[in-house]
């Protein structure tokens, strides 16, 4: 174990904790969390990895009022660790980070049902015109979910190395297991990406996401280049666009957007400048 890991550890997940609620309501996400953490564990590919994957899966989640969904923060610490210190595969890592998300949304709405005792004092300061004792308020409800979040983490990160043998082993022994792991972790993205197109898909976009992917699979297979085979004396593929097919998709779709918004805004300022008068009935 090294003792600067579990300190850095500590720290950007007490930030992430506060950013999640109070700062800029950014950093917290996996994509950006589990990067960070997997630089600090030593692998920053697999932090990447880890976190573009658990985004998917979480991306449509949001609370709604005081339900909380499960958080991603210890989810992302846990992925991070189970698939680097433990050497375990991105898919099954994920599959059970999801347990320790479940135990950190118990620990927000842990800390939400204390805080809830200490608005009186929020509102007192309110009434009073204080704004120093409002901020304290704020202050001690994000000591306390930081420092929460700060000590599971290096409990993961402790327990997630001194178990890694024994996870490792499981994952011969009970193969089943992890390949069950494995699946659901696989399948989430796509359950993360469904609840996000529930709630933003409108009708007439369909198109551009049937599109989307009927583009991203006729890149895919696009060839790069092409190897001369002497002993078959035939000519092959030597790589294809597959790798680069979702940064060039993107790039299509922000070039439709850009688009679709000049196209509506021409069309809002024609309709302002070329309205016709009450007299003409037009």
């Amino acid at each position: 174990m090294d003792i600067i890991q579990i300190i850095l550890l500590a720290v950007v997940t007490f930030i992430f904790a506060i950013d999640q609620f109070s700062l800029t309501e950014t950093l917290y996400r996996p994509i950006i969390s589990c990067t960070i953490i997997g630089a600090i564990l030593g692998n920053m590919e697999i932090g990447l990895l880890v976190g573009g994957t658990y985004e998917i899966m979480v991306i449509g989640n949001m609370p709604v009022g005081g339900a909380q969904p499960p958080n991603v923060i210890i989810a992302g610490v846990a992925g991070c660790i189970l698939a680097i210190k433990a050497n375990m595969e991105v898919n099954a890592a994920l599959g059970t980070a999801v347990i320790f998300s479940i135990f950190g949304q118990y620990v927000v709405t842990l800390v939400f049902t204390f805080m809830a005792g200490l608005m009186s004092k929020a509102d007192k300061a309110a009434a009073e015109a204080n704004p120093k004792g409002i901020a304290q308020v704020n202050y001690i409800s994000m000591v306390i979910l930081g420092t929460l979040f700060a000590v599971i983490s290096i409990l993961c990160y402790v327990g997630g190395t001194a178990m890694a043998d024994t996870l490792q082993q499981i994952a011969t022994d009970y193969s089943w297991f992890t390949a069950g792991l494995t699946a659901a972790g696989g399948m989430m993205k796509f359950v993360g990406f469904a609840i996000l197109m529930k709630i933003m898909m409108a009708s007439d976009l369909w198109g551009f996401l049937l599109a989307g992917f009927a583009s991203a699979i006729i890149l895919s297979y696009i060839p790069t280049g092409f190897a001369f085979n002497a002993e078959a004396g035939s000519v092959a593929a030597s790589g294809t666009m597959s790798g680069v097919a979702l940064l060039l998709l993107a790039f299509i779709g922000i070039c439709i957007a850009i688009y679709d918004f000049m196209i509506n805004i021409k069309i809002k300022e024609n309709a302002g400048s070329n309205a016709g008068g009450m007299s003409d009935g037009i």
